[in-house]
């Protein structure tokens, strides 16, 4: 099946868990339990998380928790060539919706790649194995091309299909953790 395919029909997927609310809300309190448990969130000091569209897996748990424990949580910002820049945030951080939809922070410091423990990368479609479909930007890839620290994505069991070719420059998450 192809990734275009393959990309609307996990976007359904979530829509539909979506409108499941509860069964939603358990494999998030789930899988974030999961990851608070591990050794890659355990032992990381700096964290970067996307702010969620409504459909996605919510990661205000994640911003909640992490601050709580006093990590730092950078998020990304989508900039020219379709690079990543990340950003630390505080509770008191100011969003704004990109040209995508997504909020990200504003005036929030610039924060070094090298510094960043943990990734949660997101995604639309995964393997087992990690690897993912995203929104089609390639700004993961070309950030993941790079990024030499730990990464893992938050996955929904209807995310995951493993009938796609995936693709030379397609690099998988490390760890995923799925309900």
């Amino acid at each position: 099946m192809e990734k275009t395919h393959l990309r609307k029909l996990g976007l359904a997927n979530l829509k539909w868990l979506h409108k499941q609310s509860e069964v939603k809300a358990k494999k998030e309190q789930d899988i974030s339990q999961a990851l608070f448990n591990d050794f890659y969130w355990k032992k990381a000091q700096t964290i970067a998380v996307t702010k969620p569209l409504d459909f996605e897996f919510d990661t205000h748990i994640l911003l909640d928790q992490g601050w709580q424990e006093g990590k730092q949580i950078v998020m990304p910002i989508a900039g020219a060539k379709r690079q990543l820049t990340f950003h630390s945030i505080t509770p008191e951080t100011i969003f704004k919706k990109s040209l995508f939809g997504v909020e990200e922070p504003v005036a929030a410091p610039e924060v070094s790649a090298e510094v960043i423990d943990l990734v949660v990368v997101p995604g639309i479609v995964f393997t087992l194995e990690g690897f993912r479909i995203g929104f089609g930007g390639g700004y993961y890839d070309r950030f993941l091309e790079q990024y030499q620290g730990e990464t893992c994505s938050l996955v929904f069991s209807e995310q995951i299909q493993e009938n796609w070719q995936v693709e030379p420059f397609d690099l998988p998450v490390k760890r995923l953790f799925i309900s």
